[in-house]
């Protein structure tokens, strides 16, 4: 069995994730996109299943560079350790790198929590007139957001 990092971080989509955090009172889905995404564009709720989303920008607008205090201030600010651990962002990439990240954390500390990549993210990739949010994605699929 491999202990890596990349065995640790797995891949779902946006409507597995949801069926995830419905059943698995242990789940968390953290939001690593920055706070102009989430301002203007808006995030997932969870307020239905009586669960918020943690939002932690895995990067920072403008200088868009990876955070590296991400993975400690993240558990950190947990108030328990949770059974898995589900990243978005806007399209899975940085929500991806998010997700390695915590899971070297993790593994460095004996832990073994599942970290879960949403794949398509939460807009989506774009479509043919280069606008996200219709194709694929948490928005695409019907899943709860909302703007703030």
């Amino acid at each position: 069995m491999s202990t890596s990092a990349e065995a640790l971080v797995s891949e779902v989509t946006p409507r597995e994730s949801w069926e995830i955090l419905s059943t698995d009172p242990a789940a968390v889905l953290v939001d690593v996109r920055t706070r102009p995404e989430w301002g203007f564009v808006g995030g997932p709720d969870l307020s239905e299943l009586e669960k918020d989303v943690i939002r932690l920008e895995w990067m920072s607008w403008p200088e868009m560079t990876p955070n590296p205090a991400f993975a400690r201030a993240l558990l950190d600010q947990m108030p328990g350790l949770p059974s898995r651990i589900l990243f978005i962002c806007r399209s899975g990439a940085r929500s991806m790198q998010a997700a390695h990240a915590v899971a070297e954390t993790l593994t460095a500390e004996g832990q073994a929590i599942e970290c879960i990549n949403v794949a398509e993210g939460f807009e989506g990739d774009l479509n043919q007139l280069a606008h996200r949010g219709g194709l694929n994605g948490w928005k695409a699929r019907g899943l709860s957001w909302r703007q703030s």
